[in-house]
């Protein structure tokens, strides 16, 4: 079975199904006299899910990231709510129907709403309540919880529809070989949380949740995306020597992590971590990284009604620069859309919702919040070496609005006697093609300059990267992808600017001599990625790559492509 390789290395074991509860809900009428009985059942179950969700809560270890708490608490939230913890018993009474149709039902509506929303970030959390209900259905049905089948099942492969956070807490707990799921994308949420954990995992299989047995052998091949279902006893040997072989390369690994990062022809190459918490800080230095290129500032404004105010986010973003000891932190401003937290009982209906408010436009059009974000960001830089990074810039006019808010916050610490770092640099994020294609214009007017990778591919492609179906289109090599990407590096190198690439693209191995020969100098990537880039520029020398990376430029015939790329990485 083929799907999306989202974590690399090999894993075998047996199968572990988890339970797709919403798959198994039939519809039956109940008699009016068992109607109370049915509404109990249902109270039960929540009861019972509730405790559940606070035991999971309750076990986290203290130093666990503050998202694994937030995403709990998000479940608990909704599970609280009205409309899922009481309308459904209104549902049974009104229809005379059981428990499960009953929540199933009032799911549904719940989901089409959310599908309404504008903002992609709170659209998604209809996944949350898909399973939220998920476990209140699983209860209602006699299934066990996945923490009592994860002690029995340590070591084995998960096998999922989807998995939710608070599932995936408590597998990461238990130590599993690896999971694999029918949805996702490269950039999913899933995806994320896989190379997180360090363990090979594949998306957008479609169909594994159903095709696998449970307790049926399988192989991982994280690296080629490939799920091998009951091998036989060769191919069973071979997968074998190569796990032995790629764990010992992990090892070997670990060797190079004080070495400087300099090609054979003696260019320096600054290889940074993209962030999501404060705690990422450890993986990081694990890592050796020279810097943070993306610290992703969302995680304080997800999951609440609210804005966080300034001492909150000053409080994170100082943690950081401080943890660095003098090495550059590049914190991006807040990038997610604005009814999560304005207003999040209102609904937008429109067509496109990865092409609304979100990024510089929402802080553009929420001044006050925006004037708080930057004033915690440039009171960090005071304790650390920080510097400022826009998204989603489109337009001259956008950024030019942009450096003027950032010049009220500085003028507002002066006048408050707060201390800052008066020449913090301000950059910009080029993931729109528009940016790319005005990246001169950019670069006269910014310090420095990041290309997002994952948005210029899905904004290039027009593909949604989260969405399984159309995983298979995500294709970083696509002539125009290289293309916007060879035109930005270049733009920036002649304006004499610093650049880097912080998408997914910088921590893809067989990318990197490719974007070295683009003239990038600068990656950051998920820290558990650093050490392999590393090592692809110890053994590149520039000067031997540059005809065969010309032709990849040139190219426009994906096998084509792919066997110069073959050649560049040989």
């Amino acid at each position: 079975m083929h799907g999306v390789g989202v974590s690399a290395g090999i894993a075998i074991g047996r199968a572990h199904l988890v339970s797709h509860a919403l798959l198994e809900v039939a519809h039956y009428d109940v008699r009016p006299e068992l109607l109370d009985f049915e509404v109990n059942r249902f109270e039960q179950a929540v009861t019972t899910v509730r405790e559940e969700l606070s035991s999971i809560r309750q076990s986290l270890p203290n130093n666990a990231p503050a998202e694994m708490g937030a995403f709990v608490d998000t479940h608990l939230m909704i599970l609280s709510d009205g409309s899922l913890s009481q309308m459904p018993k209104s549902i049974i009474r009104e229809e005379s129907c059981n428990a499960e149709w009953a929540l199933k039902q009032q799911m549904d509506t719940l989901v089409e709403q959310f599908e309404a929303i504008e903002d992609v970030y709170l659209r998604e959390r209809k996944f949350d309540v898909v399973q939220v209900v998920e476990r209140v259905i699983k209860a209602l049905l006699g299934h066990p919880n996945q923490a009592a089948l994860a002690e029995q099942e340590s070591g084995m492969i998960l096998v999922a529809h989807d998995l939710s956070p608070a599932d995936a807490i408590q597998f990461k707990q238990h130590q599993f070989a690896a999971f694999i799921t029918d949805v996702g994308g490269a950039t999913s949420h899933t995806a994320i949380l896989a190379r997180s954990l360090n363990i090979p995992s594949i998306v957008a299989l479609s169909h594994a949740r159903n095709l696998i047995q449970d307790g049926e052998m399988i192989i991982v091949d994280g690296q080629q995306g490939v799920v091998i279902v009951g091998p036989d006893k060769d191919t069973l040997a071979e997968y074998k020597l190569r796990q032995e072989q790629w764990e010992i390369d992990q090892q070997k690994l670990k060797r190079i992590k004080q070495t400087a990062a300099v090609t054979l022809d003696g260019a320096a190459i600054e290889l940074h971590a993209n962030i999501e918490i404060p705690q990422d800080i450890v993986q990081t230095k694990a890592a050796g990284a020279t810097g943070i290129g993306l610290y992703r500032t969302e995680f304080l404004f997800m999951n609440r009604r609210d804005w966080p105010d300034e001492d909150e986010q000053f409080e994170a973003y100082r943690k950081v620069a401080h943890a660095m000891k003098g090495l550059p932190v590049t914190i991006r401003t807040l990038d997610i859309g604005a009814d999560k937290q304005v207003n999040p009982d209102s609904e937008r209906t429109v067509t496109n919702p990865a092409l609304g408010l979100r990024a510089i436009r929402l802080c553009l059009a929420e001044p006050q919040m925006f004037h708080a974000h930057l004033r915690a960001i440039l009171r960090a830089s005071n304790y650390g070496k920080v510097k400022i990074l826009i998204p989603m810039l489109c337009n001259l006019a956008e950024l030019k609005q942009a450096l003027q808010a950032i010049e009220r916050a500085k003028q507002s610490l002066k006048d408050d006697n707060i201390g800052f770092d008066a020449k913090v640099p301000v950059g910009g994020m080029i993931e729109i093609p528009a940016a790319a294609l005005g990246a001169e214009l950019f670069a006269r007017h910014l310090d420095f300059l990041s290309i997002g990778t994952n948005d210029l591919i899905q904004y290039t492609l027009a593909i949604d990267r989260t969405d399984g179906e159309v995983a298979h289109l995500y294709n970083p090599l696509h002539p125009a992808v290289l293309q916007l990407v060879e035109m930005t590096i270049r733009a920036a190198n002649k304006a004499k600017k610093e650049i880097s690439v912080c998408g997914e693209m910088a921590g893809d191995v067989r990318l990197t001599r490719m974007l070295l020969g683009f003239g990038l100098r600068q990656f950051s990537m998920h820290p558990a990625h650093i050490l392999a880039v590393k090592r692809q520029v110890l053994n590149t020398e520039l000067s031997k790559i540059e005809s065969l990376v010309r032709k990849i430029l040139a190219s426009n015939e994906p096998e084509k492509t792919e066997l110069l790329l073959s050649k560049l990485n040989a």
